[in-house]
């Protein structure tokens, strides 16, 4: 049985970048293609978070590709998930968006946002790198947040064992590896704080 769920507070809630508001799976697909010949893979043969446990691909250029699109993420074509301007644009205008990401360093997220994103959205959003995937907990409760959306299933079932709301935004990578309610797109997320 499904009990109707109180919207989100917008403030209340912490996002993660790479596989939520930008197509990480979509650039790196690309690269892998373009620049190392591996072309014979698409989304749906990433089953597992850790690419090189369900590609055929030496787990040293897995890791080069993801390097190379976490330094520079306007000049490999990082692009935003459908949706994620116009929803993350609505979003801040009720409140401050927080975005939390593995990632080491924020400023290469901080001049992605600023090329798709309007300025008006950009003020409105924290950006917090903590370089692990592991820590994210440790920042909701630094910034009071409540409910948080993950692509990585792992870091969703985590969250929800401290109590809050964890939401897996959906790719074959998370698919079977949590009983976590789901988000397939933005116009999702949108529902879960507006209308």
């Amino acid at each position: 049985m499904h009990r109707q769920r109180k919207k989100i507070d917008p403030g209340r809630l912490g996002l993660d970048f790479d596989g939520v508001i930008a197509d990480t799976a979509e650039v790196f697909i690309r690269l892998a293609c373009d620049k190392y010949k591996h072309c014979d893979f698409g989304i749906d043969d990433i089953t597992d978070f850790e690419v090189d446990r369900c590609l055929n691909m030496q787990p040293a250029l897995v890791q080069s590709i993801f390097t190379e699109i976490m330094l520079d993420s306007i000049g490999t074509g990082l692009k935003p998930m459908p949706g994620a301007v116009e929803v993350l644009g609505e979003l801040s205008e009720l409140a401050p968006i927080t975005v939390i990401t593995a990632r080491p360093e924020p400023t290469p997220v901080r001049e992605w946002l600023k090329i798709f994103f309007p300025a008006s959205t950009c003020n409105r959003i924290r950006v917090i790198a903590m370089g692990a995937h592991d820590d994210k907990i440790r920042h909701l409760h630094t910034h009071n947040l409540d409910h948080f959306i993950d692509d990585r299933a792992e870091t969703c079932v985590r969250i929800a064992d401290t109590g809050r709301d964890a939401f897996v935004f959906e790719h074959p990578w998370n698919r079977g590896r949590h009983n976590l309610p789901t988000v397939h797109n933005w116009q999702e997320i949108r529902n879960l704080c507006l209308d």
